[in-house]
């Protein structure tokens, strides 16, 4: 289970809105209980860096990453997800974000954006313990 604070949630969505009709993304910072439910404290914002496609497709640049862990880190915050939007398309994952989803026990979150309003927002689990067997699970999401 993903627990995200209301104001958390507002923005990821917002974020959806603000770029459309091109993906968002970014980063969910928090903390993993031994149980498995990660609780996000913060969200941090990443720039999509994908030129050729940037209405169906994100990518995060890896310095922009480093340094937004290291900033989580200094707060006492880990990486738990990511999220990403999807221009007029479901909040279901696709086969290129299943290809390029490696952060196992992480949370996908994906958002629908329709005509740059949010409409729905879904969180997958990335299970399994290497590329061979990974799997994206419906995960339950709790606004808090």
């Amino acid at each position: 289970m993903l627990k995200v604070p209301q104001n958390a949630y507002a923005s990821l969505r917002r974020h959806g809105e603000e770029t459309y009709p091109h993906e968002c993304c970014g980063v969910l910072l928090g903390q993993m209980a031994e149980d498995g439910i990660r609780t996000v404290a913060s969200v941090a914002r990443a720039s999509n860096t994908r030129t050729d496609s940037a209405h169906n497709r994100y990518n995060i640049d890896p310095r922009e990453l480093i340094r937004i862990q290291r900033e989580g880190r200094e707060r006492g915050e880990d990486i738990i997800g990511f999220y990403h939007s999807h221009p007029d398309h479901p909040a279901r994952w696709s086969q290129t974000d299943f290809a390029e989803a490696h952060w196992f026990g992480c949370s996908y979150v994906i958002t629908s954006v329709e005509k740059g309003k949010a409409v729905l927002t879904n969180s997958f689990e990335l299970t399994g313990a290497d590329e061979n067997d990974k799997e994206l699970v419906d995960e339950r999401i709790e606004v808090t």
